[in-house]
């Protein structure tokens, strides 16, 4: 199974900045920038020539994850797990990892998705630092009866 999760681009900050927080109804209202905007495109087009037909899109509600996600120019399914400080269990109960039989892209949010990939890799850090737009791939396999957690690319707007 493929599981990629992919950042949202970069958005605008917070209204509220000393008093909102993540996850609030003016943090699931921010868009992307101009900017953010360019980066989801550019990895959406990567991404689409990479990935089969079949593979299952999920977004989190927040606008600017849904935006970026439209990028990609397929159905996608917004899910309330996949909210800003989801939990990275639930993320990975939702994508069906390592078990699903199609790939899933995972359209979320730091810090959720830098502690799956804290957890995937058998960092010893709680989460890892992902740029905004950047996509990191991974695959379940097996080899000699042993089952691996691969981590088959990491793409960021930039390198495009």
């Amino acid at each position: 199974m493929d599981l990629i999760l992919w950042r949202h681009a970069e958005a605008h900050e917070h209204p509220d900045p000393l008093q909102g927080r993540q996850g609030d109804t003016k943090d699931l209202a921010r868009r992307l920038t101009q900017r953010g905007e360019k980066q989801a495109v550019r990895m959406a087009a990567w991404l689409d020539r990479q990935l089969p037909a079949a593979a299952r899109v999920l977004s989190s509600p927040a606008q600017r994850t849904e935006q970026t996600a439209i990028a990609l120019g397929r159905k996608y399914k917004m899910c309330d797990e996949l909210s800003p400080d989801g939990d990275p269990l639930a993320l990975l109960a939702l994508a069906q990892w390592p078990h699903g039989k199609l790939p899933v892209v995972v359209v979320g949010h730091q810090p959720t998705l830098g502690q799956v990939i804290a957890q995937l890799m058998g960092l010893t850090e709680a989460d890892c630092p992902i740029k905004k737009g950047a996509v990191w791939w991974f695959r379940q396999r097996e080899r000699n009866g042993v089952v691996q957690t691969v981590l088959v690319t990491v793409q960021t707007p930039e390198l495009l």
